[in-house]
């Protein structure tokens, strides 16, 4: 049954003086005027956030706020919303004003076959900016349905400097060498390294409650049902053992058996397809092994969580993981994707940027003479082997120089090296 347009004029009313009446700290994540633009990441990052904030902008440089659509297709009453209610959702606009749309599309996902709809508004020369918590949307294939039109931004939860920012502390080089300074950074990054970094959650005291929803959200509702996963319990298992065996390799055949070793009876087939289903959700990301084959490469690499949050419901007592966990979003979301990997071959190296030459170990403390020489002594060793102009050890919060052998290892403790890098 085709939407009501009464409805959708009410809708689109209503939520834009909702909207009008909001308060949030901007991003500094750049959306372009002109150019069709589709953010994408894992739920309740803060897309949603990021177009209110570019309809602010547009605002505050002469637009009306008569000109803007917006519309969030997670909106109950908008079950059933299919493709042929884009053309209702057009003259709902029309019939509120008189002026041409800007269009703000929200979860788009959810409707089957939006990709059209939106092509014709990028070929009709519209203004419009799009969201979706599914990766696809960021793929080659989805980039061909659109023809090219559209500009994909990712976005993550909260960096640790817009963390910051959302709890009104200003900060800049001074504050590191002072030690009521120091003292402030390391007590908000305490909070930032174990809850994350989640807009909405700086302001929610139950944060571990908030977490469970969000991942319960997309477990349930991304995952479960959108793909009519078959097993919900082995999709559950599996996302305990990664999270239990973040900072390793794990190979399809590995996982298939350690979930199998807790009595889940499922095949390597179905394991690899979960795992795209979670990697498609936004939840999970892989990192590869640059010192592999290419068939190794893509069936033995590392997972991490989007969120530090949500890698601390499966964790307990896991500071090292979390803290190589918070180093990978940093990398990934700074870096081109296939341009971060981790380096195993005789050698294991936690990160290594081929594109600037950098290789990355990653320590809660180096305290500890044998941890010391380890992780030191990997890097070395890789630069035996690879020009590397970088190295790094990233402490929770040790900093210093060390010298070996004409060359120069950083150790920075995590919190410093988030904001300066």
């Amino acid at each position: 049954m085709p939407i009501d347009k009464q409805l959708i004029r009410s809708i689109l009313i209503n939520r834009k003086e909702i909207i009008q009446q909001l308060t949030f700290v901007p991003r500094s994540i750049a959306i372009e005027d002109a150019t069709p633009t589709i953010l994408v990441g894992v739920r309740r990052s803060g897309k949603s956030y990021l177009l209110y904030q570019k309809m602010f902008e547009l605002a505050s440089n002469g637009h009306s706020w008569d000109e803007f659509l917006y519309i969030n297709f997670e909106d109950e009453r908008l079950i059933g919303f299919d493709i042929q209610d884009f053309q209702t959702l057009l003259e709902a606009h029309y019939a509120n004003s008189k002026q041409d749309p800007i269009l703000f599309l929200d979860e788009i996902q959810i409707v089957h076959g939006w990709e059209r709809f939106a092509r014709r508004m990028a070929d009709e020369k519209r203004q419009i900016y799009i969201t979706g918590s599914n990766a696809q949307m960021l793929s080659r294939e989805m980039e061909a349905s659109l023809g090219g039109r559209y500009i994909a931004i990712q976005v993550f939860p909260f960096s640790f400097a817009e963390f910051l920012q959302s709890k009104s502390f200003n900060w800049n080089k001074n504050t590191f060498l002072s030690i009521k300074g120091r003292a402030d950074i390391g007590s908000l990054f305490k909070e930032y390294f174990y809850f994350g970094g989640f807009p909405e959650l700086v302001k929610i005291n139950n944060k571990r409650d908030y977490l469970s929803s969000i991942y319960n959200k997309i477990y349930l509702g991304d995952i479960v049902l959108r793909y009519k996963v078959s097993n919900a319990y082995a999709l559950e298992i599996m996302m305990k053992k990664i999270a239990e065996t973040i900072r390793q390799p794990i190979s399809y055949s590995r996982l298939t058996n350690v979930i199998a070793a807790v009595g889940v009876s499922v095949g390597k087939s179905t394991i690899i397809q979960y795992l795209e289903y979670a990697k498609e959700s936004q939840i999970l990301f892989h990192v590869q092994n640059y010192g592999s084959k290419l068939v190794e490469k893509t069936s033995n690499p590392k997972y991490y969580f989007v969120d530090q949050g949500i890698l601390n419901l499966f964790v307990l007592d896991a500071d090292t993981a979390l803290l190589e966990n918070i180093v990978a979003i940093h990398l990934i979301k700074n870096n081109n994707r296939d341009q971060v990997y981790y380096y195993q071959n005789n050698i294991e190296v936690d990160f290594y940027l081929p594109d600037v030459q950098t290789a990355i170990q990653v320590c809660y403390s180096l305290t500890d003479l044998k941890t010391r020489e380890r992780e030191v002594n990997a890097l070395i060793a890789m630069a035996k082997h690879i020009n590397i102009d970088n190295m790094l050890i990233i402490t929770y919060d040790e900093e210093e120089t060390i010298q070996v052998d004409n060359l120069t290892i950083n150790v920075l403790p995590v919190w410093k090296w988030l904001l300066t890098q």
